[in-house]
Order: structure tokens, then sequence, then C-alpha cells
């Protein structure tokens, strides 16, 4: 098997020596250029399995020669070296399509793990697609899925609640060169204020009381893998500083511990609130949108994708029955429907049209459509309004307040009830009442 071959660009001796040295011991062969035409030159005439640039060069800086190679020597990943502390620079890289960056004095065990992710992209399998649909939404979701999996950069995936933003997530893991690490989803908004730091960065035996043992976070549990952080909008003002020290310095220290830990995991967020519209609120704070922010994926809601509906709608009924079908009343109906509750909403019509139906085939009354709007009261149509109509309608309400909070906590009664300031029994009593399944 051929050594890998990597292209180190710096313009100090010093620091190609022990670049040089460090990739040797890893058995990997190396080239070195001291000038962006020096590398050019030799990216156009070898083929390299990584490159490696300074930010600063005699001729050029590393961002001209990180976006170069996106047309250049685009199956080429690039990592720069940025100034420590110099965030934005390594940002814009990233953005630009770096792969990863490494920070001054550097790391040698981070400057490993990035070289050693780097060339396993090439052993990464074809994108395990479970995103069906042929609209031009989801072709571009795919794309784009395809696309950011092969870099290290923090990727912030945005869409209403129900649009699969999680199934995202994993196929940017599972089509990257982390593929065999872990995959750890984190709520953000399901773990309580006080156990938060806990729970993500782990803590020492004795740190706190009820410390009887020594704990991993949850960050060091994504070591080698993806962390995803859903609904990060939830995350408090002050555990907000903490994340963005750690997605910046690549450390983490565990509650009670006197030093730091490498933390090698890529971040991937989600959530389904605007996170620029709480930034200009106060409610987040903008460094770590920024940091979280660098590539934004929107996952687009199921009223945009047009016949996707009726793809995915015949893909659910062939794994619940084999023997029911849709008729053309449903069929039109689930084209003209908003879906407010996007794909899991429509799973959960199935599943609820399946068990009901009786002919083997579900009509558009089967599926029990909600109405898309209701109607202004007024004129004669007052007169009609009884207390009834205004009770069904308080209820819609509770019952929609409710399925909410059961999804924003990934249907955790508990946390649900605490959400919605009740009580464990006061919820499920409700849920019972309003016949929520």
């Amino acid at each position: 098997m051929n050594q890998p071959l990597v292209l180190v660009i710096d313009d100090e001796p010093d620091i190609c020596e022990l670049l040089t040295l460090t990739l040797s011991r890893m058995d990997i062969q190396t080239e070195t250029a001291k000038d962006v035409a020096g590398a050019k030159s030799l990216l156009e005439s070898k083929s390299f399995d990584l490159c490696l640039t300074d930010m600063r060069l005699p001729d050029g800086d590393g961002l001209d020669l990180v976006e170069w190679m996106q047309t250049h020597s685009a199956g080429v990943p690039v990592a720069v070296i940025t100034a420590h502390g110099n965030v934005e620079t390594a940002v814009q890289a990233l953005k630009l399509g770096a792969f990863d960056f490494i920070s001054k004095p550097l790391d040698l065990g981070n400057l490993r793990n990035i070289v050693e992710n780097a060339l396993k992209l090439d052993k990464g399998g074809e994108q395990k697609s479970r995103l069906q649909g042929d609209s031009e939404p989801m072709r571009a979701l795919r794309d784009m899925i395809e696309r950011v999996a092969r870099s290290q950069a923090p990727v912030h995936i945005s869409g209403e609640s129900g649009t699969g933003k999680e199934l995202v997530a994993r196929l940017i893991h599972e089509s990257g060169p982390r593929a065999d690490g872990p995959f750890v989803p984190v709520n953000c908004g399901a773990i309580p204020a006080e156990l938060m730091e806990s729970e993500f960065f782990g803590h020492r035996k004795g740190s706190f009381t009820g410390a009887i043992s020594d704990k991993v976070g949850l960050v060091q549990s994504a070591d080698d893998g993806t962390l995803f952080l859903d609904e990060i909008a939830d995350l408090p003002l002050s555990m907000q500083v903490k994340l963005l020290r750690v997605i910046q310095e690549k450390t983490v220290r565990p509650v009670g511990s006197s030093s730091e830990e490498v933390a090698n995991a890529r971040i991937l967020s989600a959530t389904h609130k605007s996170l620029s519209k709480m930034v200009a609120a106060g409610e987040f704070r903008e460094d770590l949108y920024y940091r979280i922010n660098v590539i934004e994926l929107q996952v687009p809601a199921l009223r945009d994708r047009g016949d996707d509906i009726i793809e995915l709608a015949e893909h659910k009924l062939g794994k619940l029955s084999s023997n029911i079908s849709l008729d053309a009343s449903a069929r039109q109906g689930l084209l003209s429907y908003e879906f407010p509750g996007n794909v899991r909403e429509l799973e959960n019509m199935l599943e609820r049209a399946v068990t009901l139906c009786t002919t083997g085939t579900i009509q558009e009354t089967d599926l029990n459509l909600r109405s898309q709007q209701s109607a202004p009261i007024e004129g004669d149509n007052a007169r009609d309004f009884t207390a009834t109509d205004l009770g069904n309608q308080v209820e819609d309400v509770q019952r929609q307040a409710i399925m909410d909070a059961l999804e924003k906590t990934r249907f955790n009664k508990t946390a649900a009830a605490k959400l919605l300031g009740l009580s464990f029994r006061q919820l499920r009593y409700r849920i019972k009442k309003l016949g929520i399944e």
C-alpha cells in the first residue's frame, strides 16, 4: 500500500520541519512549499492526499489558496494553520471550503487527529441517503450533505419541527470520515439547567454532592465522532459561553478537574427557532452563533416538496401494511394540505388511518386532515358560535401546546411537564382527556 502524500506550505523552516517529522512518524510522506506559487505548481503536477497551509505566505495568503483549490484541486482536503485566537480567519477558511484548521502554537495531538480524519475521506462509503423524494429542494439538500460531509466545519441545520433535522445530521456523520466513530445526539432542552455542565463535560468523583464516581461527559463520549446539539436555542446563556470555548479551543474541562482534555468531536447543531432573531433579542450569543453557523443547511418543509408527499406516504404505507393504498381523494388531500407538523405529522396521520381503515383503501376522510384556517366569526355566523365551540378551541390550543412540549423533549413526559409548568400527574391526566396518542 502506498504511503499517503501531504503537501506542507509554510515559509518558516522550523514549522515545516516539525510538521514533516510528525507526519513521518505517522508513516506519511511530505513535500514542502514556501509560497502560494510553489504550492500551486506542486498541486497541478502531483496527487496529494492532504494539504496543510499557513495563513500568511510571502506572495499571498492561505485563504486565496483554499479558494483556488476548490476549483483546481477540489479532491484534496486542505487544513489551514492560523494564529492562536484568530477565530474570524478560521471561520472564513471553513466557509471557503477548508477541511479544518490548526491553531498556533501547534498541538501535535490535535494535528494527528485532523490528519487521520482527512485521510479517511476516500475510505468513507457513499452517502447512505434515507432522504426520499426527487423534488428540487431535496436534490439540493442531498448535494449539500455530500459537500459538508467532507469538511469538519460546524454545520447548523435549520428547519421546522418534524422535517427530519436529526436524520440529516446522521447522514452528514455517516457520509464523512468520522462514520466509524460515535454519533451522540443531545436534546439541549431536555437537560435540567443545574445538571447541564456535568452532562456535557463530565465530572470528577467528589466534585459535588452526589458525584460518587467519575463521569464521562457527552462531549468526550463523541470523541472521534459527531456531537449533535438538537434544539441548541434552548441552551442557557451561561452554558453558551462554555460551549463556545469547547468549539474554539477543542478542549473540555470536567467539573472538579484541574486540567483540560482534548475534545475531538465534530459539532452539528439544529433548531426550529430563528437564531438570528434570538441574537438580535439578546437571547443567544452572537459569537457562538457565528461559530456554529459556519455552514447553514436548510431542511425544506414538507409542503414545499410537491409530489414527494405522495412518495413518502406510499413508502410509509408499504412499511405499515402491504395491502392498503391511497385513493385519488386521499392523494389530492395530502397534496393540498399544509402539514404544520411536516414528515412527523404525515407518519402519525398514516398510522392512524391504517388502524381505522376497513376497506383496504384510504380515503381523504380517513386521513382526518385538520382545517387549514379558521373562518372569521362575524355576522350571522356569530349567532351559531356556542360555548361548545369555544371549549373545543381551548382544547385545541392545549393539545397543540402539549404535543409541542412532548416533541421538544423527545416524548419525555417528566421533562415535558416541567416545560409546561405542570406536575407529571396533571400532564398525564390532560394527555388522556385530550386523546393525545
